[in-house]
This record gives C-alpha cells, sequence and structure tokens, in this order.
C-alpha cells in the first residue's frame, strides 16, 4: 500500500479527496476500511464534494447505499455494509448494477461482502494513529 497522506485536520481530507481522484482518475469502485468511528465516511464525504455532490451526503448505514447526483447529472453510490447479516442482503439490493454501472461507488466494509467487490477497485484504508489519520491506498489489482 501506498501513503496517500496524514490528516491531523478535518479540513485536509479536501485536498487528499482531490489526489485520490487525480490519481485513480480512470478507478470508479473504491472501497474503505478502517475501524469503527475512522473516519470513512467523512472522507467519503469530502470525495463526493470533489465530485460536484452538493445534495446531503450522509451514511447509509441503514439504507445500504445512498445515491447522489453531481453537478455534471452523474450518479454516485455509497454503501455502507456494516449491518448486513449476510451477503445475500447486498444481492437483494442489486449490487452488480451498481458496481458495474461506471459510475462512482464507494464502499464502506466491503469484508461483509466477500468475493462481490470488482477486482478493478482501489482500497483505501484509513489508520487512526495519535488522533492523525493516516490514508493508505492500493489499486488492487497490483
Amino acid at each position: 500500500m501506498k501513503l496517500l497522506g496524514t490528516v491531523r485536520k478535518e479540513e485536509e481530507l479536501e485536498q487528499a479527496a482531490k489526489v485520490l481522484l487525480a490519481e485513480f482518475k480512470n478507478k470508479r469502485v473504491f472501497i474503505f476500511s478502517g475501524t469503527l468511528g475512522s473516519g470513512k465516511t467523512t472522507f467519503i464525504k469530502y470525495i463526493c464534494k470533489a465530485l460536484g455532490v452538493h445534495s446531503g451526503i450522509s451514511s447509509p448505514t441503514f439504507s445500504l447505499v445512498n445515491e447522489y447526483e453531481c453537478a455534471d447529472g452523474s450518479l454516485v453510490y455509497h454503501f455502507d455494509f456494516y449491518r448486513i447479516k449476510d451477503v445475500q442482503e447486498a444481492y437483494d439490493i442489486g449490487y452488480e448494477e451498481y458496481f458495474y454501472s461506471g459510475n462512482y461507488c464507494f464502499i464502506e466494509w466491503p469484508e461483509k461482502i466477500p468475493g462481490l467487490v470488482p477486482q478493478d477497485a482501489v482500497e483505501i484504508k484509513i489508520e487512526v494513529i495519535n488522533g492523525s489519520r493516516e490514508l493508505w491506498v492500493k489499486d488492487i489489482r497490483i
């Protein structure tokens, strides 16, 4: 994995989001891992803002997926699989239609849906260290 950056203040996530999108401009599926409360949803909010999403961005913990519209009319899908009981719930929402739509997909708790994440997804791992967050990134096909 490669260190994308160390974030000490939430405002620094804006720049980290821009760097991530520039580095992986041809990628559309991103998976986020980290402990509960590490900042996955917050980072995704900044990535969505960098993509031009202006509507309320929130955790889809209970709905499993939120859909946001960008200023250019394209869609962004934000998943949170933390509360699913089994992988069948991902099938039930039609995960394939989202993951392979060509739109941005941001997936929290991908370990809850083993085998379903597209092979060309980009992995972002957030580690909390002494109050700062280290953002690690890896193209999982490498």
